[in-house]
Protein backbone atom coordinates (compact mmCIF):
# COMPACT_ATOMS: atom_id res chain seq x y z
CA UNK A 1 0.00 0.00 0.00
CA UNK A 2 2.63 2.51 1.00
CA UNK A 3 4.21 1.72 -2.78
CA UNK A 4 1.03 2.15 -4.51
CA UNK A 5 0.96 5.98 -2.66
CA UNK A 6 4.15 7.04 -3.67
CA UNK A 7 4.42 5.82 -7.09
CA UNK A 8 0.44 7.59 -7.56
CA UNK A 9 2.29 10.85 -6.22
CA UNK A 10 4.76 11.27 -8.03
CA UNK A 11 4.40 13.83 -10.71
CA UNK A 12 4.18 12.43 -14.54
CA UNK A 13 5.62 14.30 -17.44
CA UNK A 14 3.97 15.89 -18.96
CA UNK A 15 4.04 16.40 -23.22
CA UNK A 16 4.33 19.61 -24.34
CA UNK A 17 1.38 21.45 -25.37
CA UNK A 18 2.67 23.06 -28.47
CA UNK A 19 5.24 20.66 -29.81
CA UNK A 20 7.70 22.64 -32.65
CA UNK A 21 7.06 21.68 -35.89
CA UNK A 22 10.48 20.27 -37.90
CA UNK A 23 9.69 23.30 -40.23
CA UNK A 24 9.17 25.76 -37.65
CA UNK A 25 12.24 24.66 -36.09
CA UNK A 26 14.59 25.20 -39.46
CA UNK A 27 12.77 28.24 -40.03
CA UNK A 28 14.12 29.58 -36.54
CA UNK A 29 17.54 28.20 -36.95
CA UNK A 30 17.78 29.82 -40.46
CA UNK A 31 17.10 33.02 -39.10
CA UNK A 32 19.53 32.74 -35.60
CA UNK A 33 22.13 32.16 -38.52
CA UNK A 34 21.08 34.71 -40.59
CA UNK A 35 21.82 37.10 -37.30
CA UNK A 36 24.53 36.37 -36.57
CA UNK A 37 26.23 36.13 -40.23
CA UNK A 38 24.56 40.08 -40.64
CA UNK A 39 26.20 40.70 -36.78
CA UNK A 40 29.91 39.28 -38.40
CA UNK A 41 29.29 41.20 -41.41
CA UNK A 42 29.02 44.19 -39.16
CA UNK A 43 31.90 44.17 -37.08
CA UNK A 44 34.11 42.85 -40.34
CA UNK A 45 33.04 46.27 -42.17
CA UNK A 46 33.65 48.26 -38.68
CA UNK A 47 36.98 46.94 -38.36
CA UNK A 48 38.00 47.23 -41.70
CA UNK A 49 36.82 51.12 -41.55
CA UNK A 50 38.46 51.94 -38.15
CA UNK A 51 41.48 50.55 -39.32
CA UNK A 52 41.58 51.85 -42.67
CA UNK A 53 42.28 48.78 -44.82
CA UNK A 54 41.70 48.08 -48.21
CA UNK A 55 40.53 44.41 -48.19
CA UNK A 56 39.61 42.36 -51.37
CA UNK A 57 37.03 40.01 -50.59
CA UNK A 58 36.18 36.60 -51.82
CA UNK A 59 32.94 34.98 -52.55
CA UNK A 60 33.54 33.02 -49.41
CA UNK A 61 33.58 36.02 -47.23
CA UNK A 62 37.26 35.77 -46.86
CA UNK A 63 38.97 39.66 -46.51
CA UNK A 64 42.86 39.88 -47.40
CA UNK A 65 44.96 42.35 -48.11
CA UNK A 66 48.83 41.82 -49.26
CA UNK A 67 51.18 44.46 -47.26
CA UNK A 68 54.07 43.41 -49.06
CA UNK A 69 54.58 41.86 -51.75
CA UNK A 70 56.71 39.28 -51.89
CA UNK A 71 58.10 37.14 -55.43
CA UNK A 72 57.09 36.35 -58.34
CA UNK A 73 56.01 32.40 -57.48
CA UNK A 74 52.20 31.90 -56.56
CA UNK A 75 52.04 29.58 -54.25
CA UNK A 76 50.12 26.05 -55.59
CA UNK A 77 48.45 23.33 -54.51
CA UNK A 78 50.61 20.85 -52.94
CA UNK A 79 53.37 22.75 -51.87
CA UNK A 80 54.50 23.24 -48.46
CA UNK A 81 54.14 26.56 -47.01
CA UNK A 82 55.27 28.33 -43.42
CA UNK A 83 54.00 31.29 -41.69
CA UNK A 84 55.26 33.41 -39.48
CA UNK A 85 52.04 34.93 -37.80
CA UNK A 86 49.70 36.24 -35.69
CA UNK A 87 46.30 34.83 -35.02
CA UNK A 88 43.81 37.10 -33.14
CA UNK A 89 40.53 38.47 -32.70
CA UNK A 90 38.68 41.74 -34.67
CA UNK A 91 38.59 42.89 -30.77
CA UNK A 92 41.91 43.08 -30.46
CA UNK A 93 43.01 39.81 -28.42
CA UNK A 94 45.80 37.88 -29.30
CA UNK A 95 45.40 33.75 -29.30
CA UNK A 96 48.71 32.21 -31.04
CA UNK A 97 51.87 33.41 -32.26
CA UNK A 98 54.56 32.11 -34.50
CA UNK A 99 57.25 34.22 -32.01
CA UNK A 100 55.28 32.16 -28.72
CA UNK A 101 54.04 28.79 -30.60
CA UNK A 102 56.25 28.55 -33.68
CA UNK A 103 56.30 29.18 -37.03
CA UNK A 104 53.13 27.10 -38.75
CA UNK A 105 53.99 24.57 -41.82
CA UNK A 106 51.39 22.69 -44.15
CA UNK A 107 50.91 21.55 -47.29
CA UNK A 108 48.21 23.55 -49.64
CA UNK A 109 45.30 21.54 -50.34
CA UNK A 110 45.42 18.83 -47.70
CA UNK A 111 42.88 20.64 -44.91
CA UNK A 112 45.23 21.16 -41.89
CA UNK A 113 44.42 24.47 -41.42
CA UNK A 114 41.37 26.47 -41.30
CA UNK A 115 39.21 26.76 -44.44
CA UNK A 116 39.77 30.49 -44.10
CA UNK A 117 43.92 30.30 -43.92
CA UNK A 118 43.75 27.46 -46.69
CA UNK A 119 41.83 29.73 -49.36
CA UNK A 120 44.28 32.98 -48.82
CA UNK A 121 47.03 30.29 -49.53
CA UNK A 122 45.60 30.85 -53.16
CA UNK A 123 45.85 34.40 -53.71
CA UNK A 124 49.31 34.58 -51.90
CA UNK A 125 53.13 34.28 -53.12
CA UNK A 126 56.55 33.21 -51.39
CA UNK A 127 57.41 36.21 -49.21
CA UNK A 128 53.97 37.95 -49.25
CA UNK A 129 52.94 39.94 -46.17
CA UNK A 130 48.98 39.81 -45.74
CA UNK A 131 46.46 40.44 -43.16
CA UNK A 132 43.45 38.18 -43.42
CA UNK A 133 39.99 38.48 -42.03
CA UNK A 134 38.50 35.07 -41.49
CA UNK A 135 34.73 34.54 -40.59
CA UNK A 136 34.28 32.16 -37.95
CA UNK A 137 32.27 30.10 -40.88
CA UNK A 138 36.13 29.53 -42.63
CA UNK A 139 37.92 29.48 -39.01
CA UNK A 140 36.88 27.27 -36.02
CA UNK A 141 32.85 27.72 -36.19
CA UNK A 142 30.68 27.38 -33.58
CA UNK A 143 33.12 25.74 -31.10
CA UNK A 144 36.41 27.32 -31.26
CA UNK A 145 39.64 24.90 -31.12
CA UNK A 146 38.83 23.81 -27.56
CA UNK A 147 41.58 26.30 -26.26
CA UNK A 148 42.34 29.77 -26.84
CA UNK A 149 39.90 30.33 -29.87
CA UNK A 150 36.10 31.22 -28.66
CA UNK A 151 33.33 29.80 -30.15
CA UNK A 152 32.17 32.27 -32.86
CA UNK A 153 35.44 33.94 -33.37
CA UNK A 154 36.04 35.98 -36.71
CA UNK A 155 40.00 35.43 -36.60
CA UNK A 156 42.69 38.35 -37.96
CA UNK A 157 45.70 37.01 -39.43
CA UNK A 158 48.65 38.77 -39.99
CA UNK A 159 51.17 36.58 -41.84
CA UNK A 160 54.88 36.59 -43.77
CA UNK A 161 55.25 33.52 -45.88
CA UNK A 162 58.24 32.68 -45.70
CA UNK A 163 60.63 31.92 -49.14
CA UNK A 164 62.44 28.62 -47.88
CA UNK A 165 60.49 26.11 -48.66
Amino acid sequence: MLLISVFSCQEKPQKPTNPISKNEMKNSMETANRYLLNEEEEDIANYIKRHGLEMTSTGTGLRYQIMKQGSEKRIEKGEKVALEYEVGSIAGDLFYSSEKDGIKSFVVGEGAVETGLEEAMSFLHRGDEAKLIIPFHLAYGLHGDDNRIPEYATLVYKIKVLDNQ
